[in-house]
């Protein structure tokens, strides 16, 4: 058989399209066993970390095995050089399998990319919209769930503000024949609104107002029947719980958004690492069927 070229473009074609065929095949086997493995209930599913190495793991196997795949098929099926030396057909066999290599990548590439970037256009919108919800949680949010009215839902200073007009007890026991002359006289749900506007306000600034801890201390006073010293202390410890809780949550918001930007770079680092893996294995693959090529022509003859 005579030299048909440097690069027999079929042979490199072929196990591109084997490469990429075996690829898809088998994400799609690992996507089936990860959704397997994945279960609903806290004790059995997978942790975070167990789900990041299973998939490194399985990438990189996908990578070697298509890999190998796509370089043996490309360096068996080129054609003879009978005039060339030992090590320029060594060259040329390791240039197949990356050839074939980098062409099962771009059509993988081409298939994956609406998929991969979807994913990680929608990792990225998470993470920034938890991110913003944790920036905005002790101000914005608070200040919009002032707004809303009383009917319920989900109002992250309302369970503080109901928890303020809890009767007491000592009050409960001995209740007061009448309330002071100069207290405030309402009625808890009346008043939960107005409330919830003081607290987002001064969630804002940081600090609750002196005024405003003492309106709400006979707010307090008048629909508990507690003293106003207690009133106002039981204000005061429900504004520092409702920091301190939105504070935590904000703190959760910003470590879960942490852990899920870490764990993309790790796997972005690794698809690298399993790529050049890849093309390494296609390229040793590709001298082996090379070889047994060679080798088999000359028997024959």
């Amino acid at each position: 058989m005579n030299d048909d070229g440097a690069v027999s473009w079929g042979a490199v074609f072929a196990g591109a399209v084997g490469a990429a065929v075996l690829s898809l095949v088998l994400f799609l086997l690992g996507t089936g066993f990860g959704l397997a493995v994945v279960s609903p209930w806290a004790s059995e599913r997978l942790s975070g970390t167990a789900a990041g190495v299973s998939t490194i793991v399985w990438v990189t196997v996908v990578q070697v095995l298509a890999s190998v795949l796509g370089g043996y098929l490309a360096g068996r099926l080129r054609s003879r050089w009978v005039t060339v030396h030992t090590n320029e057909v060594f060259f040329r066999d390791t240039a197949h399998g990356f050839l074939a290599w980098a062409v099962s990548t771009l059509l993988m590439a081409t298939l994956l990319s609406s998929a991969i970037g979807t994913a990680v256009a929608t990792t990225a919108k998470a993470g920034g919209e938890v991110a913003k919800s944790a920036a905005s949680m002790a101000g914005a949010g608070a200040a919009a769930a002032a707004t809303s009215d009383d009917k319920g839902g989900a109002n992250p200073v309302g369970y503080f503000v109901d928890s303020l007009f809890r009767p007491s007890d000592t009050a409960s026991a001995n209740p007061a024949p009448t309330a002071a002359p100069n207290a405030v006289q309402s009625s808890a749900p009346d008043r939960s609104a107005e409330v919830t506007r003081i607290f987002a306000n001064a969630l804002e600034s940081g600090q609750l107002g002196e005024s405003d801890q003492r309106y709400l201390g006979q707010l307090v006073a008048s629909n508990t029947g507690m003293t106003p010293a207690e009133a106002e202390q039981r204000v005061t410890d429900t504004f520092t719980r409702l920091k301190q809780n939105l504070e935590q949550a904000k703190i959760r918001a910003k470590q879960v958004a942490d852990d899920a930007r870490k764990a993309s770079a790790a796997l972005a680092l690794w698809l690298v690492v399993s790529l050049f893996v890849g093309a390494f294995m296609a390229s040793l693959a590709a001298t082996f069927g090379g070889r047994l090529r060679d080798s088999s022509v000359l028997v024959k003859t």
